[in-house]
């Protein structure tokens, strides 16, 4: 019965990663696709803006 004990580790972890990706490949697209793409897009820009030097003319 060791094997029992010694394979129950595994399968539990290998079963939640495959719901795992199946969350994640599920929640990809749908309605809410442009608006996290939004979200996104202006955290990038705030980020890129925040790394610029000023310069003062």
């Amino acid at each position: 019965m060791d094997y029992v004990s010694a394979l129950v580790p595994p399968v539990v972890m290998a079963a939640f990663f495959i719901g795992l990706v199946v969350t994640i490949v599920k929640s990809q697209g749908g309605p809410n696709k442009a608006k996290e793409d939004a979200v996104v897009d202006a955290a990038l820009a705030g980020a890129e803006a925040a790394r610029q030097p000023r310069r003062d003319t």
